[in-house]
């Protein structure tokens, strides 16, 4: 019973390390990122890719009001997985960093020095009290002077830096996929494919395209761009990945 007792201690303490060095409520955050819908990130010769699986959980909600994938600057865009009001949060932080290097510096912000500004943000609610961590998991895409980068952002604070990642649900599945098909000399459409296909390989085999959210980052340009429904459509059916909303309603009936 002490020992129950001394286990909640540390549960409820975000400033506290439990006696084997461990931050429960950091640990909790990482689950709560688990438990969103998956967010994917691919690194290419010629630029970043981000897609998103947005399912919408009722036909009465509005498919755009589902928001996965932001622009942070014209060169930088963030996907995200875990808490979608954590990741606000977050994304207007990031938003407000860019404008202020802009001003301060006249020129853009670079994608690694921006991941770094929002992870030390998301570390320092590992070690205020009365505050509990961020439960959300971003992935950060841009070009650096002519470079494609990719990070991660961990609830910890830590950024990692990717040629391919993936966050939230089935994260173990669709690393796995990503590992045994990425391609280093993959150009920007393959970088799609390979986003599209991995989270098509966890849903089934097909996606539907007002479920799914897909954006750009290209080297060529240095602009961020995000896919309409007509665009996300062509590139399933390109990759014979597009599916029909009979197939979906025959599956629900099945689940009932």
């Amino acid at each position: 019973m002490q020992g129950q007792q001394q286990q909640q201690a540390y549960d409820r303490g975000i400033t506290i390390f439990s006696p084997d060095g461990r931050l429960y409520q950091v640990e909790y955050a990482r689950e709560a990122v688990k438990r969103g819908t998956a967010s994917i990130g691919v690194r290419t010769q010629d630029g970043v890719v981000l897609a998103v699986d947005k399912r919408v959980p009722s036909p009465l909600l509005e498919d755009s009001s589902v928001e996965k994938i932001h622009r942070a600057d014209n060169h930088i865009g963030i996907a995200s997985a875990g808490h979608v009001a954590d990741a606000r949060q977050l994304i207007d932080f990031a938003r407000r960093q860019t404008q202020v290097n802009q001003l301060r510096y006249g020129e853009p912000i670079g994608v690694e020095t921006l991941t770094k500004e929002v992870t030390d943000h998301i570390q320092q609610y590992t070690q205020v009290g009365g505050a509990r961590p961020f439960g959300v998991a971003l992935i950060v895409g841009g070009i650096d002077n002519g470079e494609p980068r990719l990070f991660e952002t961990d609830p910890s604070g830590t950024p990692y830096e990717w040629k391919a990642l993936a966050v939230g649900a089935d994260r173990g599945d669709l690393q796995e996929y990503l590992e045994e098909n990425y391609d280093n000399e993959a150009d920007l459409d393959g970088g799609i494919a390979l986003a599209l296909d991995a989270l098509a390989s966890v849903n089934d085999g097909s996606l539907l395209p007002n479920e799914v959210g897909l954006a750009t980052i290209d080297v060529e340009t240095e602009q961020f761009e995000q896919f309409d429904y007509e665009t996300i459509e062509t590139h399933l059916d390109e990759n014979d990945l597009l599916g029909s909303e009979d197939e979906e309603e025959d599956e629900d009936e099945d689940d009932e």
